[in-house]
């Protein structure tokens, strides 16, 4: 799939899982998001059955599409293909993007973790079509999240590729800036959005934030 075609789609990406999140269901929270003006979201599930799993990834698929919205499975290549997803996100541990595509073909495009400049050139090196770079700051939604590696590492890997980046880890309207000077094309989140009381207003507030940067 060709980059340009969705890098600048990238600006507010939510991740989330199926559970029930602040009174509200992950189906709710991604209806407000999108109303607030998300560009993407991922389904990002490691403990539910699968059969719950694509229940509710389906729901979550046909919300996005209804409204143009990116939608991204991660880590599981075989749940991504029989959502249709647009996107699967894996982790340096994951199956490697080189294998991910011999399974997808050009049908979606593939995001690599990164957390230091060695990982960045060998996700590059194995295909991929964009960086989920992070931890950036301290977080609590990804227990495997590391130490933070600061917007610096994005500027660092900005060197070398042009490739589309995503910053996460600890991201918040507040501090997002920081990152996309570094020269991030979007925000990943979590916390900031599932975790707030009103969703839509916190990706509004998201929005705002990272829309001075867009598509510089």
């Amino acid at each position: 799939m060709n980059p340009e075609a969705w890098q600048e789609r990238l600006g507010v990406y939510l991740v989330l899982g199926i559970d029930n999140a602040g009174g509200r269901s992950a189906l709710e929270t991604v209806r407000l998001a999108i109303e607030g003006g998300v560009d993407v979201v991922q389904l990002r599930e490691k403990k539910a059955p699968l059969r719950r799993v694509l229940e509710v990834g389906r729901k979550m698929r046909e919300l996005c599409r209804e409204h143009d919205v990116l939608f991204v499975v991660n880590d599981r290549v075989d749940v991504a293909m029989l959502l249709d997803a647009d996107g699967v996100h894996v982790g340096q541990d994951d199956l490697p993007a080189g294998e991910a595509r011999k399974l997808i073909g050009d049908h979606m495009f593939i995001g690599v973790s990164a957390s230091s400049v060695a990982e960045a050139r060998w996700a590059i090196e194995q295909g991929a079509d964009y960086l989920g770079v992070g931890a950036i700051y301290a977080t609590g939604s990804k227990a495997d999240a590391g130490d933070p590696v600061t917007p610096a590492l994005i500027g660092e890997i900005r060197k070398f590729s042009a490739l589309p980046i995503v910053g996460i880890g600890g991201i918040t309207a507040e501090n997002c800036a920081e990152v996309m000077e570094q020269g991030a094309n979007g925000v990943a989140v979590i916390s900031a959005i599932v975790g707030q009381p009103d969703p839509k207003q916190a990706t509004v507030r998201l929005k705002q934030a990272v829309a001075p940067f867009i598509g510089k």
